[in-house]
């Protein structure tokens, strides 16, 4: 499992550092793509082929579905980590999730996000606000 919420930036290679605590558990391989919110989601490999599963089963004669889809797995990419344990993130994935330097990487349960420090201070900021709603929102789940 993943979490806790770590300060890191991208080198001038491209390269970001992985925190020491998620590695192990990301594995040799793992997967990064286009998350939600304009983030980047990476998923070990376990996580990403059950995922895969259930995106399969999606009804692809729905326009959401394919659409969904196509966002999905035309972003995924098969990473892996240096002896340092940065991953260099590809181009495309840095410019969707508008990552320059300052980064901010979350442990979220089977993922890890990534995000640009800009962009989760101002989503932090947002949801903070409403958080208690949110938790009335979901009065079916128990903490």
């Amino acid at each position: 499992m993943f979490m806790g919420e770590y300060q890191h930036s991208i080198d001038d290679k491209g390269r970001l550092t992985i925190p020491a605590k998620f590695r192990e558990a990301l594995g040799d391989v793992f997967v990064v793509t286009r998350g939600l919110d304009n983030c980047l989601f990476v998923y070990p490999m376990p996580e990403w082929q059950a995922l895969e599963q259930k995106l399969k089963a999606l009804p692809m004669m729905k326009s959401d579905a394919r659409a969904f889809a196509r966002f999905f797995f035309s972003g995924a990419t098969e990473c892996e980590l240096d002896k340092q344990g940065r991953v260099n993130l590809p181009n495309t994935l840095c410019e969707y999730a508008k990552l320059t330097k300052d980064c901010v990487v979350l442990g979220v349960s089977n993922r890890v996000e990534i995000w640009s420090k800009e962009l989760w201070s101002s989503y932090f900021a947002q949801s903070e606000e409403s958080f208690n709603e949110i938790a009335e929102k979901l009065v079916d789940f128990q903490f």
